[in-house]
Formats: C-alpha cells, structure tokens, sequence
C-alpha cells in the first residue's frame, strides 16, 4: 500500500466558524438541501456526528457513484479542525483502500478565512495515483464549498 498526498487551499470571504459549521458540523442537512441534484442525503449512521462516527452520503442518480461511507476521526470545533476517512463505496473503486482527509477554517483580518485541505490516498498494491487523476474530485469538492459560500453570503444570519 502506498499514500499520496495532495493539499490545496483557498481564501473565502465568509468567517471561518461559519464555514466549519456549515461545511462540517451542518453538512448533513445543509449539502442536500443545496445540492438535491446531485445529493440525496446524508445519514449518520453510526455515533452521534463526532469522532468515531460513521456518515453515509447517498448520490442521486445524477452521480456516477451511488454512496461513500466516512468515519470522522477527529473534530475539534475549538480549531475549526476536521479529519475524517472515506472508508467504503464506489469512489474508491479497485485501487484505492481509503483517503483521508484534514479540513481546517483559519481567520484572515479581512473577515474571511483560508481553508486548508490535506487528502491523503492510500492505494492498494503498487498502485500510483497522479494528481491528473483526483482533479475532477477536488474540483467536485471546491465547488461544494462555493456552493455553501454563496448560499451564506446571501443568507447572512444563518450560522452567525
């Protein structure tokens, strides 16, 4: 088994504990909601959301997946720190065991944040992936968080 490990980071002008909530904390009920298309929902299905969790998200028909499971390994709403690991479905197809992810919201002095994301895939065998290969997802989950982005920009209260 091998690890490759990709990071990536991007200025929001929206506060950082407003992203971790909605992105981390409110993510089951706020990622369906916004993206019905292409999310049918979002099931803790074991635990109660904190560490030691397991969540289910369930595609809709609309996605060339059907569901991931992931295991939230730490959550530390003191940090707006996030670390979780996709642990079962059909995004990992034959060549990858897991990935897992660390997700961390800092403050910048204009009133927005940095948001910092470490994914590290753990493949099976001598597997290799490239980055070439994980853009279409990085690109799913960037626009994820542009999504909620404008859904709190034009909803200032929620979350505050």
């Amino acid at each position: 088994m091998g690890i490759t490990s990709f990071t990536q980071e991007f200025t929001c002008p929206i506060d950082a504990a407003r992203m971790f909530k909605a992105l981390i904390i409110e993510s089951n009920t706020l990622i369906p909601k916004l993206l019905p298309q292409f999310i049918k929902s979002v099931d803790v299905i074991h635990g109660d959301g904190g560490a030691g969790s397991i969540e289910q998200v369930n595609f809709t028909e609309a996605s060339h997946f059907k569901y991931v499971k992931h295991r939230i390994d730490e959550l530390d709403r003191d940090n707006l720190m996030c670390k979780y690991t996709m642990i079962e479905g059909d995004a990992l197809g034959d060549k990858l065991e897991s990935i897992a992810y660390e997700v961390k919201f800092e403050a910048i002095s204009d009133g927005g944040c940095i948001c910092k994301m470490t994914s590290n895939y753990h493949t099976i065998g001598e597997f290799e992936i490239k980055e070439e290969e994980i853009k279409a997802g990085k690109d799913k989950a960037i626009g994820i968080y542009k999504v909620v982005e404008t859904y709190l920009l034009e909803n200032p209260t929620i979350y505050a």
